[in-house]
């Protein structure tokens, strides 16, 4: 759960180390709050405070970025950090998957693309998409979640499925 997590968060926050951050706060928040709960209801529970954190992360980093620029010239040079396609390979030799090095390579470079249509897309549509096909959570509880209705739930899911679908056809891929 927790690797599926961190992927969650890197996807909403595009930064590894404050994916992990978030992912860490979620689960203390978790365990500090929820120990007593019936552990039925901890991943619906986790999946909530993963997603306020993510929302919580965001306010801290509007509000850090506003007093930055005003009293900082510094903040123009940052250098975004780049994706290494190496993690990818080690998560693929990790599951055991059966095939010979083209397999791997082959999975490896399908997995980069759609992880990088995922960040692509709304985040609203990419929040549903991942808890709905990745987490498996069904409608009513992304709707609880995410804190809206399970109409808007299937809208951002359709939404998001659609434009996957078109990406992933514009570069040859059929699912």
């Amino acid at each position: 759960m927790e690797r599926r997590a961190f992927k969650q968060a890197v996807f909403a926050v595009r930064d590894s180390e404050n994916a992990l951050d978030i992912v860490q706060d979620a689960m203390l928040k978790l365990s500090e709050k929820y120990g007593a709960k019936p552990a039925a209801e901890l991943p619906m529970l986790f999946q909530r405070i993963l997603q306020n954190t993510i929302r919580d992360f965001y306010r801290r980093q509007r509000v850090r970025s506003l007093w930055v620029t005003l009293f900082s010239s510094l903040s123009a040079g940052r250098e975004e950090e780049d994706f290494d396609p190496l993690e990818t390979l080690a998560v693929a030799d990790a599951s055991g998957s059966p095939g010979g090095p083209a397999d791997r390579l082959e999975q490896s470079q399908l997995i980069e693309i759609i992880e990088k249509e995922l960040a692509r897309l709304p985040a609203r549509q990419r929040q549903a998409f991942l808890l709905r096909y990745w987490e498996e959570l069904d409608v009513a509880e992304t709707a609880a979640v995410m804190g809206c209705s399970e109409g808007s739930v299937k809208t951002h899911c359709s939404r998001a499925s659609h434009a996957m679908a078109a990406a992933l056809r514009a570069k040859g891929i059929e699912l």
